[in-house]
């Protein structure tokens, strides 16, 4: 979530002002973040905000890096109506180049945030950027076609990227015939689920990995809903080799079904939540790396590491031993339920049971 606050103390930000109904000014963000854990130099470099993501990315290498870009990035001032408005100035869009980020996923509640003129120009900075992005188009079939990640082997990466209502967004930001938008669920039925598997089976050739960024469910509470679980299920039968969920702004349970893996929720990475109070329960300032190793021939799940992060002075930084043990026993817990289990390493992260 690099806008609103995130973009303000990069080189470049767009106009501070914003429309919530408490704060006007997306520099506010900024002032909260600096009470709670003290002052931010800024302008700050675009790799800033990545800290000790960037060491982790160096030490794991892994062969896609992928994301859920939960922001528009644009000058737009063509704002929706919605309460929360996010947006990072395209000038910043080397914050992203900086950790060598592939791909984007944007189905979600805040590409549109800023109108279709937002969503052009999100398109078209990532574009010029050399990043990939999957889930939003200038029709369906722009925002239904999957990114490519090429791979050593000859092979590729896809992603698929979709929203669902439970995530915040609206049914009108769905791509339809002459109207920009998002890959939309309009339900997790077995219909969509064959339509989904059509448009995997079109895309797909021998030796690639799937995968499906799903983003479903509201900003803060554990459960999976049975819907949510037999739609994530549902997708590994319809070839899916890993599904890759999030909205929530904390981590959740992970599955792992016909050797597959299925992530319901990630929870936040990077966002501008630094000193804000409420759901203190959840731990909203940690979030995981998450580094799966994917059998190249079956992309069955091999192992998964996670690395436990904090963010701080809106710098994502390795999470101390005791929140990396808080991590770990919230995912042995919620993991528990489908199967699932975790333990710490000698090095302190965090290792999948399954």
């Amino acid at each position: 979530m690099t806008g609103r606050g995130i973009d303000q103390v990069l080189a470049h930000p767009c106009d501070p002002a914003i429309h919530e109904p408490f704060l006007k000014s997306a520099l506010d963000y900024v002032r909260i973040a600096e009470e709670k854990n003290g002052p931010i130099r800024r302008p700050v470099e675009p790799s800033y905000i990545w800290g000790d993501a960037l060491a982790e990315l160096q030490r794991a290498a892994p062969d896609a890096r992928i994301v859920n870009l939960e922001t528009a990035v644009t000058s737009s001032d063509e704002w929706a109506r919605k309460g929360i408005n996010y947006r990072m100035s395209p000038a910043n869009i080397a914050c992203l180049t900086a950790a060598r980020i592939d791909c984007c996923a944007l189905a979600n509640n805040h590409v549109l945030d800023w109108g279709t003129a937002g969503l052009a120009e999100t398109l078209a900075t990532l574009r010029a950027a050399g990043l990939r992005a999957a889930g939003a188009g200038r029709n369906p079939e722009e925002a239904w076609m999957p990114a490519e990640i090429a791979l050593a082997s000859g092979a590729r990466v896809l992603v698929f990227s979709a929203a669902a209502s439970s995530s915040g967004v609206p049914a009108s930001w769905a791509a339809r015939r002459g109207r920009a938008g998002v890959a939309y669920l309009e339900d997790l039925s077995e219909r969509t689920v064959k339509h989904i598997a059509a448009a995997v089976a079109a895309a797909r050739r021998p030796g690639d990995i799937v995968v499906a960024s799903v983003h479903w469910g509201a900003n803060w509470g554990y459960a999976v809903s049975s819907e949510e679980q037999r739609f994530a299920r549902a997708l590994v039968d319809a070839g899916v080799d890993l599904v890759h969920g999030h909205s929530s702004h904390h981590a959740k349970a992970v599955e792992v079904f016909r050797s597959k893996l299925i992530l319901y929720g990630c929870g936040d990475l990077i966002n501008d939540y630094e000193g804000i109070g409420g759901y203190a329960e959840f731990r909203g300032d940690l979030g995981l790396m998450y580094f799966p190793t994917l059998d190249s021939v079956s992309g069955e799940l091999v192992e998964l590491q996670m690395t436990a992060m904090q963010m701080r002075r809106f710098r994502a930084c390795r999470a101390s031993a005791a929140d990396a043990r808080w991590l770990c026993e919230t995912l042995e817990r919620e993991g528990s339920r489908l199967g699932t289990g975790a333990r710490l390493s000698e090095d302190g992260r965090i290792e999948l049971r399954f």
